[in-house]
């Protein structure tokens, strides 16, 4: 049984990203949670005053939920022959904070959001948001791209840093994923610098290990930057999903925000799933 929380703000992007997991998800019994979070920068005058008679509570939180009942609805329609359970969840809290506590307490396996990449000159490859969520929330996320429409994830792309290792939890949460809905994972050792990478050499043997029942290839790839390389490859195979295995301010921080030869300058073509160490 996975217990998987979906983040919305009502936005057409969020609805794809739930779309996306309840059809990945699809023939597996699974618990939904559907979070949204209230920012009080949000509340007006108004919005209190409004409220009437009501609590201050109900008048703030009651379209949320009646949003948030009406998303049930649709899915429990259109999934009926699933074995799919759903909770909805209005929490008024800072984001990161709400989403933790709603990973603690009801053992959340997956998260799951959408982001808009790239939408204008001031934007980065993830919105704030995004960032903030895998960078402080240790749980594995799932980030869908605006508009990228369901696809099985037969071939799974994985990017690895000079430094990054095939080994540990991240890695085995990954090919524990890969083994379940995928039929090939790509591993692109990426050296940008031609720097040597001490785990270059047990990467084999970590494959052979973790992925014992799927397709792989395996590739080293010297002097050219992780954006060129990562987005190339995409376009030219069938590639439907992407791992990222993170550590504290090492892959992450370069693969969204590091130096101009390792920063993804479009935004991400397929869903992203991250692992962290």
């Amino acid at each position: 049984m996975e217990n998987i929380l979906l983040l919305t703000d009502f936005s057409e992007n969020s609805i794809n990203a739930i779309e996306y997991s309840i059809n990945l998800f699809k023939g597996d019994r699974c618990n939904f949670f559907i979070l949204h979070v209230k920012s009080s920068t949000s509340y007006t005058t108004d919005d209190l005053m409004t409220s009437g008679n009501e609590s201050i509570y109900t008048g703030i939180f009651k379209d949320a939920k009646n949003e948030l009942d009406s998303i049930v609805l649709d899915l429990k329609t259109r999934f009926k022959t699933e074995t799919f359970t759903f909770e909805t969840i209005v929490n008024y809290d800072n984001l990161t904070d709400a989403i933790n506590q709603v990973v603690k307490t009801k053992s959340i396996d997956l998260i799951v959001m959408g982001t808009n990449g790239i939408t204008g000159a001031k934007e980065v490859v993830f919105g704030s948001n995004t960032i903030n969520v895998i960078r402080t929330i240790d749980c594995p996320t799932l980030v869908v791209p605006e508009g990228f429409v369901f696809r099985k994830a037969n071939e799974i792309l994985l990017p690895l840093d000079v430094q990054d290792a095939l080994s540990g939890n991240a890695f085995s949460n990954a090919s524990k994923f890969a083994h379940k809905f995928s039929k090939k994972i790509h591993v692109l050792r990426i050296k940008p610098n031609g720097e040597n990478s001490s785990e270059e050499k047990k990467d084999k043997e970590h494959l052979d290990y973790f992925l014992k029942n799927i397709d792989s290839e395996y590739h080293i790839i010297n002097d050219i930057p992780m954006k060129y390389v990562v987005d190339c490859y995409i376009q030219t195979h069938k590639i439907y999903f992407m791992f990222l295995l993170v550590q504290p301010e090492s892959l992450l921080e370069r693969f969204f925000m590091g130096s101009p030869t390792t920063r993804i300058s479009n935004s991400i073509r397929v869903p992203l799933l991250v692992f962290h160490s």
